[in-house]
């Protein structure tokens, strides 16, 4: 029986005030959570840092630079692992550049309670990925941004 490592993956918490910022996820099977909202982020690559992973994801999903993140939390499953660092979304919505996903949005925290949030794009109620929710909502009761 061969074991397989957990997949790594860097997640951003980027809010301004009480509303993070959410991509809607492109509608296609083979990815976790297709057609949610969630946090921006991915797999970290061979010999990279979380935060290098985090640093590089943002900029090719939505041209965002960041300096400084700071670690949240790590979450440990059988399957993956995730690296969680927040950062205060510091330009405008319309500076961002979407080139990953099929949208993004500034979500507040009720939206976030209730679990879905409205996308313009498609008119539709799209759920927020639970993990990613739980998150958020993790993060929030903390009190750290």
């Amino acid at each position: 029986m061969e074991l397989t490592s957990p997949v790594k993956v860097a997640l951003a918490i980027i809010y301004q005030g009480d509303s993070f910022l959410l991509q809607l996820r492109d509608n296609i099977p083979t990815i976790a959570y297709p057609n949610h909202w969630g946090l921006f982020g991915g797999h970290l690559e061979l010999d990279e840092t979380p935060e290098q992973a985090l640093k590089r994801e943002l900029l090719e999903e939505i041209n965002y630079q960041v300096a400084n993140p700071t670690e949240f939390r790590i979450d440990h499953e059988s399957n993956i692992i995730r690296y969680l660092y927040y950062t205060p979304l510091t330009v405008k919505m319309e500076q961002l550049v979407l080139q990953e996903g099929a949208d993004l949005a500034l979500v507040p925290l009720d939206t976030i309670r209730q679990g879905q949030c409205y996308c313009p794009k498609t008119e539709e109620f799209h759920p927020i990925g639970q993990i990613h929710q739980k998150i958020l909502l993790d993060f929030f009761e903390s009190d750290l941004q």
